[in-house]
């Protein structure tokens, strides 16, 4: 069957278009780069597709808290030493007062001095009460802080071998409870406040002791830590 005239004309129309489609195709993909081209697909690909949200990384919270103190708080955190190589720390309002970083943790119990009014610290100090007679020098010290001072204090390794019962008075005095308790390496942590009370509801003393069938490190219990927030306003 021969083909018309008009026919042949649509034919040969649609191989000419071909050809130059073919052409122009051949020519834009010499010209733009491989990586524009290959971006302006992907481009096309994403459309309609749901934006992936991702949750923005936690902030940190003073002393490592998990969260923030409410505004006019004190915020602070003790952890006991654990086993002989885990040390101490004592921080408060966002300042590390004792830790291994800082040099001035030790065996025995550690203590810092806070004004409470200002937030800083006065002084630091560790007693070791495994070797030589150091309860009287830590009594002193302890009696010694100013009214509207608060304590705070942790164990590292044994706080109890020569712990005398002035000491512990003392300590019991600014409101422990456990410090009678003490043990041959015990872990305990302790904050008090000396001249005025500290709230009720916050968390103020712990203390855990050794026992060779549950001790976390060998022949030491598991560290313990305390952690708060103060009210600024209370004297």
């Amino acid at each position: 069957m021969r083909l018309g005239w008009s026919n042949l004309v649509k034919l040969s129309g649609l191989m000419l278009a071909s050809v130059c489609a073919w052409y122009l195709g051949y020519m834009f993909a010499d010209i733009v780069p491989e990586d524009s081209l290959s971006s302006a697909i992907e481009n096309l690909q994403s459309i309609g597709e749901k934006p992936v949200l991702k949750a923005p990384p936690p902030k940190r919270q003073k002393c490592d808290h998990w969260s923030p103190c409410s505004p006019g708080s004190y915020a602070y955190r003790l952890l006991s030493g654990g086993g002989k190589e885990k040390f101490a720390k004592i921080c408060f309002e966002d300042e590390l007062l004792i830790s291994e970083q800082k040099g001035n943790v030790g065996r025995g119990i550690n203590i810092a001095i806070v004004n409470y009014k200002t937030g800083k610290v006065i002084s630091t100090e560790f007693f070791d009460m495994w070797e030589g007679d150091f309860s009287g020098p830590m009594t002193t010290f302890i009696k010694k802080a100013p009214k509207g001072s608060l304590l705070l204090m942790v164990t590292h390794d044994d706080g109890s071998t020569r712990l005398n019962d002035d000491a512990k008075k003392a300590i019991a005095e600014l409101g422990s409870k456990e410090i009678w308790n003490m043990k041959f390496r015990s872990s305990w942590a302790f904050i008090a406040a000396k001249g005025f009370n500290l709230p009720d509801n916050i968390k103020k003393e712990k203390i855990n002791h050794s026992d060779n069938s549950k001790n976390r490190y060998n022949g030491w219990p598991a560290e313990i830590q305390i952690e708060g927030c103060i009210p600024v306003d209370l004297i």
